[in-house]
């Protein structure tokens, strides 16, 4: 990956650019008014906004694709299989101690420049991503984000035009993302052990609250599968998307968010 440090006066004025930044702030959307804003200089395919926390912890903020659910999908997957580990951007910003002031860097890479098969493929063959252009920024307090936008075939390389729009808009791009975490904290998640809302319980699919409530019974997946008459990859599906919507990333997360007591319910297994 090749990483470009940005001078700290590196902006451009765009006015348009700027008001369908503000629209985005606070939205359920805002990666898909994020690619929606930029899409006129710099088409996308996809676009994830990824937060590390100081704690090193990586956060899904938002996701959008052009056209269906790839990049949610991806996403889950990124973080069910731990690919952080693998990814050059968090890798690189894991590695970085917190910034005296915010630092602007730009990342590029191409998938075949990614090492690791499985993070490839999952995360890049199977959608038919060829490239990733990031925005990569670094914060005093130890937060530290990563905004990316990737192409497939159908679109030509990233060239260096790209990369100087982007540089220009860094500032702004880099500034609503932090206000949009500010105001929607629950999208990058802070590790609370705040019980769920009963509203959020609510919003799951009948499936996924029924695999949960298996699981907190104290069945393992396969077993959970048996029991609501289901194949065992379908019962793990129910599972990661479960998971993903109540931001947690396995039991022992899901019982401190309901304020559970682990030794409960006969205990709990993978």
């Amino acid at each position: 990956m090749r990483l470009t440090r940005l001078a700290g006066d590196a902006v451009a004025s765009r006015d348009g650019l700027v008001m369908d930044l503000m629209a985005a702030i606070g939205s359920d959307d805002f990666a898909d008014r994020l690619i929606g804003a930029v899409s006129p200089a710099l088409p996308a395919n996809h676009c994830t906004v990824f937060a590390l926390q100081d704690n090193g912890r990586v956060q899904v903020v938002s996701t959008a694709s052009v056209i269906g659910d790839a990049a949610s999908d991806t996403a889950r997957a990124y973080a069910r299989m731990g690919f952080d580990r693998q990814d050059a951007n968090m890798v690189w910003l894991a590695a970085r101690k917190p910034a005296r002031q915010i630092q602007y860097w730009l990342g590029h890479q191409f998938a075949e420049e990614v090492a690791n098969e499985q993070y490839r493929r999952v995360c890049y063959g199977e959608n038919g991503i060829r490239e990733r252009l990031s925005l990569l920024v670094l914060y005093p307090d130890g937060y530290r984000v990563a905004i990316s936008f990737y192409r497939n075939h159908s679109y030509a390389d990233f060239a260096e035009a790209d990369l100087a729009w982007l540089r220009g808009v860094s500032r702004l791009i880099a500034a609503a993302v932090r206000r949009h975490v500010h105001q929607r904290p629950g999208t990058a998640g802070t590790g609370s052990t705040a019980a769920v809302p009963e509203q959020q319980r609510v919003e799951l699919p009948r499936r996924e609250r029924e695999l949960l409530a298996h699981i907190l019974d104290g069945c393992t997946t396969r077993e959970a599968a048996e029991r609501m008459g289901v194949a065992h990859t379908t019962a793990l599906t129910y599972r990661y998307r479960a998971f993903a919507r109540l931001d947690v990333r396995n039991q022992r997360e899901l019982l401190s968010r309901l304020h559970l007591q682990a030794g409960g319910g006969g205990g709990l297994r993978p």
